[in-house]
């Protein structure tokens, strides 16, 4: 198999940077330029992530230098309101040494300037180098004092980046934790929130490449000065000294640039085939299918195609760098030339000449590093820019501090004509449900997939909020109450319950996080549980880490989970929170659907055991075994309310419910008739 098209975009790496960005980024899509044979059968051409960060993959390609200096004080302004924010002793400080070191360098040519001049004058040579003396001692003391400075702006550079970094984070956690569930589930929002939390490290880089401009920039600056000082015509000369540097450096810079990006695709696609071939959850497959050859295959030919990009850019950089080099040297030899004439016909002295030539050097040798901080920092900033935003955006959509007070344990939970809608959909997820939860109660929601199950858990649970409708707690209306007290009376056992990657004990605490877990708690919730196998496993017993991959981590299974889970969630309901709340509503979400029928009938016995400290629990659940006790049973169809009633009602009449529980109960020989309550975990076959 063969590479197809690299060489058809050589011509264009030489004359037009974004031609040769969009060919290699974007154009390869049409399996034309750029995307190699095993691309495009692997990946159906160039292979890039859908992130919110992907976007500024390129954009270095796509602007210009000048649009880059335009925009250049807002991201600084942008920075260094995070930096004052972050630790305003150490920004002032680096501020005002690199502000220093740029006056100390002006000082520095105005006494090499006299230096000279007094070196130069007639006279003997005691009497020259006394006369020298002091301008000789003020540059030795003020490249000194430059040096200090510099240290003194490492320091506070060094101690500023990390604070930076540590602010942007957690305000960037805490945003995105604090919002609501719905923009969580916000495929623009994830996109933002994707970008934004590379922001957090860009930040911290755009300090220290913040202090080079700033170094670069005051080098530059007191170089002109002095320079226009000294003659009218050195200003001049130094502009066309430093225009072919710079303009240079741009070119090269960018060259820098689409190379990396060229090769970052196939790069991309190498790596993952690469992934398929060591890791774990690919390698019976590649045995047994033999697929290691045909990966390994691609995965070469994926390799080549970035060494011939990199190659053939490698070729046109180096082609911009001797033109560079040229442009700069006739400069220069123009420059060194108008200088020679000036001394010459005696219009500039030597000694302005020898000055005005460390003047250039300094000038000309910031401003390569001047352009390539400059572009850095461009793209550092679009993702500080994206944190910015996003900022901005998860506080409009936080979760509200404060608000209604709620009963502390209601009577009864009252759901309201109550519609929901996810974006995107023109079909709601819940229309017009209502239905009551007593106190001590079990409620069952049941229903196939798709039915709004889990929409009406999450809206119980205040996650969500209703579009239209009301969740009433008493009298209380959950939409305007506290949602800190909201969430104090929910326990949640979802689905998908968090196995959390650290110590057994951890993994209860985090039931009730924000009140003291005290041993006597845990171990009534193990026991609850019947988590002592567990322990009697775990060489470190509470202090075991639940997590393989780590030192000392361990993994346990899916049933060992389960048991931890239901700690959990036992801890939460009995440990009072900071306000002294109890939660008096439990809601359990399918938790166990990858138990047997037999244990996940068991784990539900535990839970309904609850209801002796007074909780309701809403149970959702296929297994309609463990359902059948219930208080209340409500069935829900494509989001609406089609049955409610006891067991018995509802096996009483033709409905979807007795349709559905005896397919089920036909499976394991119980007909219409209830499997026995027991909490040693009954056979479901059983009957009463």
């Amino acid at each position: 198999m063969t590479s197809t098209g690299s060489n058809s975009t050589g011509a264009n790496t030489t004359t037009t940077d974004t031609t040769t960005a969009s060919t290699s980024a974007t154009g390869a899509t049409k399996g034309g330029a750029g995307v190699s044979e095993s691309e495009q059968l692997l990946f159906g051409g160039p292979l890039r992530y859908d992130y919110g960060w992907a976007k500024h993959e390129f954009v270095g390609a796509r602007v210009t230098f000048g649009t880059v200096a335009r925009q250049m004080p807002r991201f600084l302004g942008l920075a260094g309101r995070m930096a004052w924010a972050a630790d305003r002793t150490a920004l002032v400080t680096l501020v005002g040494a690199e502000v220093l070191r740029g006056v100390a360098a002006a000082v520095v040519l105005i006494a090499t300037n006299q230096a000279l001049g007094r070196l130069l004058a007639p006279g003997d040579v005691r009497t020259v180098l006394h006369a020298a003396v002091p301008a000789v001692v003020a540059v030795g003391a003020v490249s000194a004092l430059s040096a200090v400075l510099a240290a003194v702006s490492g320091l506070a550079s060094g101690r500023l980046e990390p604070a930076v970094f540590r602010r942007a984070t957690v305000d960037f956690l805490d945003v995105v934790s604090r919002s609501e569930l719905e923009a969580i589930e916000d495929p623009e929002f994830l996109a933002e929130v994707d970008s934004a939390r590379w922001g957090a490290g860009s930040i911290q880089h755009i300090i220290g490449q913040a202090t080079a401009v700033l170094t670069a920039t005051f080098a530059l600056v007191s170089a002109a000065g002095v320079l226009s000082v000294l003659h009218p015509a050195l200003l001049p000369m130094l502009l066309l000294i430093t225009a072919p540097r710079g303009w240079g450096a741009v070119r090269t810079a960018r060259r820098r640039y689409l190379s990396t990006q060229a090769m970052l695709q196939h790069n991309r696609a190498s790596g993952l085939l690469a992934d398929m071939l060591i890791r774990p959850w690919s390698a019976a497959e590649v045995r047994v299918h033999a697929c290691g050859p045909f990966l390994l295959r691609h995965y070469e030919q994926l390799a080549r195609t970035a060494e011939r990009e990199q190659a053939r850019l490698a070729g046109a950089k180096a082609r911009t760098d001797l033109l560079t080099a040229a442009l700069s040297g006739l400069a220069t030899t123009g420059a060194f030339a108008v200088l020679g004439w000036l001394v010459g016909t005696g219009s500039m002295p030597l000694a302005v000449a020898g000055t005005a030539v460390v003047a250039i050097r300094t000038g000309s040798s910031s401003i390569g590093g001047l352009v390539a901080q400059i572009n850095s920092l461009y793209e550092e900033s679009l993702f500080v820019a994206d944190l910015d935003r996003l900022r901005r955006e998860g506080h409009r959509r936080a979760i509200p501090d404060g608000g209604a007070p709620l009963p502390a344990r209601p009577a009864e939970i009252r759901v309201e004509d109550v519609t929901f809608s996810y974006p995107g959909r023109d079909t709601p997820a819940l229309d017009r449900v209502s239905l009551t939860i007593r106190r001590g109660q079990v409620v069952a929601l049941v229903g196939e997939n798709g039915s709004g199950k889990s929409t009406l858990a999450h809206l119980l649970c205040g996650v969500y909020r209703p579009h239209r409708g009301r969740i009433r707690w008493d009298d209380a209306d959950t939409a305007t109450a506290d949602r800190a007290q909201l969430f104090a009376g929910i326990a949640l056992l979802a689905q998908n319950f968090q196995r959390w990657s650290f110590t057994l004990r951890a993994n209860l605490l985090l039931g009730r996080p924000d009140a003291p877990g005290t041993q006597e708690r845990l171990d009534a919730a193990a026991g609850y549980a019947d988590l002592a196998p567990v322990l009697a496993d775990l060489d470190r017993g509470w202090d075991t880490l639940l997590s393989k991959g780590f030192e000392g981590g361990v993994g346990i299974s899916g049933g060992q989970w389960q048991r931890v889970a239901l700690a959990r969630l036992r801890h939460r309901v009995t440990t009072p929170g900071p306000d002294g709340r109890l939660p008096h509503l439990v809601v359990v979400d399918e938790p166990t659907s990858a138990l047997d029928a037999k244990a996940e009938i068991e784990a539900f016995e535990k839970i309904r055991g609850l209801t002796e400290l007074g909780v309701s629990i809403v149970l959702i659940t296929h297994r309609l075994a463990a359902t059948a006790r219930a208080d209340r049973i409500y069935v829900l169809d494509h989001g609406r309310l089609i049955e409610e009633g006891t067991h018995a009602e509802l096996m009483a009449e033709p409905t979807a419910y007795r349709e559905a529980y005896r397919l089920q109960a036909a499976q394991y020989g119980i007909g219409d008739r209830l499997p026995r309550q027991s909490t040693t975990g009954p056979d479901p076959r059983e009957t009463t």
